[in-house]
């Protein structure tokens, strides 16, 4: 157990609705405390449900550290080398059982996929997304697209948020894999044993950081097991209702710096 006062091994921090504005950036009062920490001798570790590549196009984010744990847990990526260091898949079989079932269940559902670093989306999912980057996969059907298992399956819905498809398909899951929602209009189902917290303990483990050593920042569902597993877990005061009710302080809302704020006070010794 750390003395009291003792400055933390590693912050890992959520990156939307956490470590970002509104308008998807790092504000400049943070990224100073950031480097101060840094400086400080303390590792940044920013573990979100965004995959390699837009984590990348975060102006700052790379200057963070060079390892990001993304895709909810299910993949580990080196920025600085662009490799993949741990990934865990969902495997094609489930993938596909989930599929066929979630389109009996829920009529009128899409799919996407992170496969690796390649993403792709059948047609029916295309009409209902705003992205605007090309897939790297061929648009297919959903059961084509799992063929080699998938980091991260994504199910949206034209008429149901994340939250109501969740709950009406709960018992499709059981325990073969892990649905979670992180703000977006969707779905993300991965395997039953990545997520973020499992994540964050291999890549302690690896370097002999204990989780005593460690603090996590977070603000939505998909953060609760991250959250769970750190020495000190820290909602933002714009948290789900499920965040701020298992974390065990709050701190100010994303908007106004909430992540600053609390490692202002430690780095000033207050």
């Amino acid at each position: 157990m750390p003395a009291p006062g003792a400055l933390p091994r590693l912050i890992a921090t959520d990156l939307d609705g956490t470590l970002l504005g509104r308008d998807g950036r790092i504000s400049a009062r943070t990224q100073a405390t950031l480097q101060r920490a840094r400086a400080a001798g303390i590792e940044l570790l920013m573990v979100t449900g965004r995959p390699p590549r837009h984590v990348a196009l975060i102006e700052g984010a790379v200057a963070l550290g060079g390892v990001v744990i993304c895709v909810n847990g299910a993949l580990t990526y080196d920025l600085d080398r662009a490799l993949v260091v741990r990934e865990e898949r969902l495997s094609a079989l489930i993938a596909r059982e989930l599929v066929t079932a979630l389109r009996l269940r829920l009529p009128e559902i899409c799919f996407a996929v992170e496969v690796g670093l390649e993403f792709g989306w059948e047609p029916s999912y295309g009409l209902h997304s705003k992205r605007t980057e090309p897939p790297q996969l061929p648009i297919a059907d959903a059961l084509t697209l799992c063929d080699g298992g998938v980091n991260k399956l994504i199910a949206r819905h034209p008429r149901l948020s994340a939250e109501e498809m969740i709950e009406r398909s709960s018992d499709l899951y059981a325990e073969r894999a892990l649905a979670s929602h992180s703000g977006a209009p969707f779905v993300e189902i991965s395997a039953a044993g990545a997520n973020k917290g499992a994540a964050l303990a291999a890549y302690c483990s690896e370097r002999d950081i204990a989780r005593d050593a460690v603090w996590a920042f977070g603000d939505m569902p998909n953060d609760l097991p991250m959250l769970a597993w750190a020495g000190r877990s820290i909602a933002m005061g714009n948290a789900h209702p499920s965040v701020l009710a298992a974390a065990r302080e709050v701190t100010l809302s994303n908007e106004a710096d909430g992540v600053a704020t609390v490692l202002e006070r430690l780095l000033d010794g207050r």
